[in-house]
């Protein structure tokens, strides 16, 4: 089968199994040899390549089936050049039981493009990237878990893979493991259904750091969430680091038990907020000195990149997709990238991003988030529980909408403007002395904007 034979299977497994699901286990797939009714396949790790065979073999089969290249079977090997979360140890020093789990350690692929130096630094995640590069060190655990949280596309996962990547270069004797919850999970489960808990229990347990990503996916799953909090408790025990993300606080993360919110929230947690305008403006920057390289005689006129910047602020990998399409459709073209290009060629990015927050979203999320009728937010009651979130919605509305404090007022059961103007005033006093009061914001602006 030729490339491009093995390039329309793949664009009809896109349709069948999802962009992301293809992306993550399908796109990486390297087709080596077709023959006889077998197809082999070069992958990552060896738990991708059992992954990929216990949910995507049927479909994969039925693909190359339609495509005229009957297969009967799937075979995988590990591509010499990956990259793995780990390195391997010297056989001379490894009994063969730590032997044979070095071999079953490898878990979710890291991308090479995830590094410190691609990841550009600016407000928002300064203190995230700092704590990062204080564990990618490898030095004496100093503060256990890390716990990376924030919105999609604000660049958890890179600082994940980055850590992994230095480790690996400052620190090539360390087990390192990077996986996602999910993976975790299903990995648990493979081990109960063949009876081999007690191998996945020394697998985890023997690790010198662990990173698991997105652990929200395990609340809920009560056995995922005991496992794993055996796990958290043994490494911690052995002065082992532990690294964390997820897309909300440990304290926010619902059906998380509660003694593993106690866990994660005894280390340090680290917000990565929203990007603001300086860090979107160096995010392109940095991207536009490889797609030069990429497109070569492209010519890029001054105040593009700084109105994309400004036009598009719900996460980086819009941003950058944005910038992607851009350099592609003016090559393809052969035109000037500018600021009329740019409004043309994006319309329906740029469409999205001027989606206008309206003073009714933000008071059904804030009485959501505080667990109040919304009749009561804009009705006369004045008890606590019922006022505090009430500025709070006033404090966002004049913050996050263009609304004046007139119209803010009728839209909280007709108040008068000063009382609007007070409330705001209450909550920017607060704001200096209540770390509650601060998280509750940031979250909640975090869910209004994303």
């Amino acid at each position: 089968m030729t490339n491009e034979a093995w390039g329309q299977v793949r664009e009809e497994l896109i349709k069948r199994v999802g962009r992301n699901n293809y992306v993550t286990w399908i796109e990486p797939l390297k087709l080596s040899h077709l023959k006889n009714g077998v197809a082999r396949f070069e992958v990552p790790t060896i738990f991708f390549g059992d992954w990929v065979q216990r949910n995507y073999a049927d479909q994969i089969r039925t693909q190359l089936s339609t495509a005229g290249e009957p297969v009967d079977r799937l075979e995988f090997t590990v591509s010499t050049g990956a990259v793995r979360a780990q390195p391997a140890r010297a056989a001379a020093k490894a009994t063969p039981r730590r032997a044979a789990a070095d071999e079953e350690l490898p878990g979710a692929p890291l991308d090479a493009r995830f590094t410190f130096d691609s990841f550009v630094v600016g407000k928002p995640n300064e203190l995230a990237h700092a704590a990062a590069r204080r564990v990618a060190e490898g030095g004496p655990v100093t503060f256990n878990p890390l716990f990376l949280y924030g919105g999609v596309g604000l660049g958890k996962t890179h600082l994940m893979h980055a850590i992994a990547h230095e480790l690996q270069t400052r620190r090539p004797e360390l087990r390192v493991l990077y996986l996602s919850a999910e993976q975790f999970m299903y990995r648990f489960v493979q081990a109960l259904r063949e009876r081999q808990i007690m191998d996945f229990k020394e697998l985890f347990r023997s690790v010198d750091v662990l990173m698991v990503d997105d652990v929200q996916f395990i609340a809920g799953k009560d056995s995922t969430q005991e496992e794993f909090f055996h796990t958290f408790n043994a490494l911690v025990d052995q002065n082992k680091q532990i690294v964390i993300s997820a897309d909300r606080a440990p304290g926010e993360i619902k059906d998380l038990e509660d003694r593993i919110k106690s866990r994660l929230q005894c280390g340090l947690v680290v917000d990565l907020h929203p990007t603001d305008y300086e860090l979107r403006l160096g995010i392109l920057q940095q991207k536009v000195d490889y797609y030069r390289s990429q497109y070569r005689g492209l010519v890029l006129a001054d105040g593009v990149l700084e109105f994309l910047a400004h036009r598009i602020t719900s996460n980086v990998r819009i941003l950058e997709g944005a910038l992607t399409r851009l350099f592609a459709f003016a090559s393809l073209v052969g035109r000037e990238i500018t600021l009329d290009l740019a409004q043309d060629c994006l319309a329906d990015i740029l469409r999205s991003s001027d989606r206008k927050l309206s003073i009714e979203e933000i008071q059904r999320k804030v009485a959501e988030h505080y667990n109040i009728r919304l009749s009561d937010m804009i009705g006369p009651k004045r008890l606590r529980n019922i006022a505090r979130p009430r500025q709070v919605a006033m404090y966002l509305a004049k913050q996050l909408t263009a609304r004046s404090l007139p119209e803010i007022g009728r839209r909280f059961g007709g108040r008068d403007h000063t009382t609007i103007m007070h409330g705001v005033r209450k909550i920017e006093e607060l704001m200096a002395t209540d770390s509650q009061l601060s998280d509750d914001l940031q979250l909640l602006r975090r869910l209004l904007q994303g």
